[in-house]
């Protein structure tokens, strides 16, 4: 992965969608993948046993697509317009391409369910991505999601707060006071 850390903690979709930055892709690599997806490891069922997959650059092609089809359909969804029609299929298909299943366990002292996926490794971390999407485009705080407020970030959030303007305080909102700091007491 870049020397950037990927911005984590918002909607999976959106964290997701945020891979893709105004420097660069930081799911080039495989091994960008598989970074990324540590750092989402306790997101959803199966993410601890996909870090551990070995995914390939296939895989790694299908995740993009996830990202890319959610990224045009929120853009749509946020300004009122109908999405594609050909990215909400394919958004679709992912997800019936590793369909979902409650799978029972006894755990020692009570059964227990799990929900799970069935498919290879790389469907089920896309099918879980684009489920992920769905629950986002399709939740009515989907119209508060917003971009960062600083110039040079492409990065979305939904905020906690109507009154937050950036991506996160510590990277943008640091630098915006900084900037803010600097004009104020520039010499003149």
């Amino acid at each position: 992965m870049s020397d950037i850390v990927p911005l984590t903690g918002e909607p999976l979709a959106l964290d997701l969608i945020n891979t893709g930055t105004a420097v660069g892709d930081l799911l080039a690599t495989p091994a960008d993948l598989h970074a990324w997806l540590e750092l989402q490891a306790g997101r959803f069922g199966e993410a601890r046993e996909l870090v551990t997959a070995g995914l390939a650059a296939a895989d790694l092609a299908a995740v993009r697509d996830v990202r890319d089809r959610t990224a045009r359909v929120l853009d749509h969804v946020r300004r009122g317009e109908r999405p594609p029609a050909d990215d909400l299929d394919a958004l679709n298909r992912a997800q019936r391409a590793a369909p979902a299943f409650t799978a029972l366990t006894w755990d020692g002292a009570a059964v227990t369910a799990v929900r799970r996926r069935a498919g290879t490794p790389g469907d089920r971390l896309t099918a879980w991505l684009a489920e992920a999407a769905a629950e986002l485009l399709a939740d009515p705080a989907v119209t508060e999601v917003r971009r960062c407020a600083a110039d040079d970030c492409v990065m979305l959030f939904l905020p906690s707060h109507p009154r937050r303007r950036w991506c996160s305080a510590a990277r943008c909102g640091n630098r915006a006071r900084v900037a803010r700091h600097y004009r104020r007491h520039k010499p003149a």
